[in-house]
């Protein structure tokens, strides 16, 4: 019954902050804000530094500056709604709205698993065939990788969006969640062949994110090799460092997906399911920037060298 949401549902509720006590509502609110405000800064700041840095004008740091622009997109579409609704009594959203939520979160969280694989890619190629990496990785190549990122995200985000808004919402129009979450949506469906949608959406959504982490995982295995035939402490040391940022955010991607989408069910509150969900819309993002600028030294001294040119001498 293809379209009979439409009539049936107008609006949905987001429910996610509704069993918080009140009082805590505004310290979550500014908590996230800054956390919201950092991560969109530093961001910025990485994309600044990889612009004006002519030396920093490497794949590497190009795949960077695509992941920073996909990880601000991310953040823009959930954080701001929910700041909104932090502070609100009326938590509803359009069935429109909704929509879209759920098709840019989609989109930029799978281009972002994407680029993590395409960064992981690269350090294969530069590790372990180095005499190949300008051709593999030239102009063109990496063009080609971060535009088959963003067409993957696109696609998967706008096939789970199509089948899900086709299906009908008849029950209820409560969402569980402080986000238009797929499983919270697929809870309010009802109709014939919700099950069989239910275990389509869920491969759609898990396959991707499996078939990334294998691709790293095998990416990494051959690095550690060659790294371990490297004669010298320093050599190896030094070599692992050029891959020590991009491994430590993939841990902390999939460690907090892991932690929200593999826990138990039936032993959490709403309560504690929307603090650990925040996890990974909002912490994850916000430690993204702190580990690249933190762990990687040329970007922190170029993240230093921008930010006196571009403020500290302006205040003089």
């Amino acid at each position: 019954m293809p379209g009979q949401n439409y009539s049936t549902i107008s609006e949905f509720i987001l429910f996610g902050f509704s069993a918080f006590p009140h009082q805590m509502l505004p310290a979550l609110f500014l908590l996230y804000l800054l956390m919201y405000l950092f991560t969109l800064l530093g961001n910025l700041f990485i994309m600044a530094a990889i612009w004006t840095e002519h030396r920093l004008h490497t794949p590497m740091y190009l795949f960077l500056c695509a992941l920073s622009i996909s990880e601000i997109l991310f953040t823009v579409v959930i954080t701001p709604r929910m700041l909104s609704d932090l502070l609100s009594t009326h938590r509803s959203i359009t069935f429109i709205a909704c929509a879209n939520q759920l098709f840019f979160s989609f989109t930029f969280g799978y281009t972002h698993s994407f680029l993590l694989v395409v960064m992981g890619y690269d350090r294969y190629v530069a590790i372990c065939r180095p005499l190949h990496y300008h051709v593999l990785m030239s102009i063109q190549g990496c063009a080609r990788l971060v535009a088959w990122s963003w067409a993957g995200g696109s696609l998967i985000g706008m096939t789970l969006t199509i089948v899900i808004f086709h299906l009908t919402f008849c029950d209820s129009n409560v969402i569980h969640h402080f986000l238009c979450h797929v499983f919270s949506l697929l809870k309010l469906a009802c109709g014939e062949g919700t099950a069989f949608v239910t275990i389509a959406v869920i491969l759609v959504c898990v396959t991707p994110l499996i078939g990334c982490l294998v691709f790293i995982v095998l990416s990494y295995i051959f690095i550690v090799a060659a790294i371990l035939r490297i004669p010298s402490t320093e050599g190896r040391h030094k070599t692992f460092s050029t891959c020590a940022s991009h491994l430590t955010v993939v841990i902390v991607h999939y460690g907090f997906a892991s932690l929200i989408y593999l826990k138990s069910r039936g032993l959490h509150s709403l309560y504690t399911d929307t603090l650990m969900s925040t996890t990974y819309t909002v912490f994850t993002p916000f430690l993204s920037p702190i580990i690249f600028s933190l762990r990687n030294k040329e970007l922190k001294n170029a993240i230093n060298k921008s930010f006196y040119r571009n403020i500290c001498q302006k205040s003089f």
